[in-house]
């Protein structure tokens, strides 16, 4: 049986994986270098616009969920691509719908920036 970690030491351990995750994703997809390159640019920006902290909020949130769900993409792709090689429409779905997701993820963003930025 495995023993489980508790208290601060399952913090611990968790986030030195959920690091292990980051570096990860970082080192082998050029599309979470770009979206953390536009949160290092944008973020401060957001922090400098004379807009209401409820704008600022706003602007920032829709920044992470974009890199969520792309964290959560590359997650399925990695593991469609373990689980098989091959050509296969579930996966090819799997794959589609995540992309899907990060698309959708973008289009909100893009609409919360263009809101809080233009109207």
């Amino acid at each position: 049986m495995i023993k489980k970690h508790t208290g601060i030491l399952r913090i611990i351990y968790a986030t030195r994986y959920s690091m292990n995750g980051l570096v990860a994703a970082f080192n082998s997809e050029a599309a979470i270098r770009q979206e953390l390159f536009a949160m290092i640019v944008l973020i401060p920006l957001a922090v400098w616009l004379d807009i209401s902290n409820i704008e600022k909020l706003l602007l920032i949130i829709s920044l992470f969920i974009v890199l969520i769900t792309e964290l959560l993409n590359t997650a399925i792709e990695n593991l469609c691509d373990h689980v098989s090689t091959d050509i296969h429409v579930l996966i090819g779905r799997a794959k589609d719908i995540g992309s899907a997701a990060v698309f959708i993820s973008l289009t909100l963003a893009t609409i919360v920036w263009t809101t809080v930025l233009v109207l």
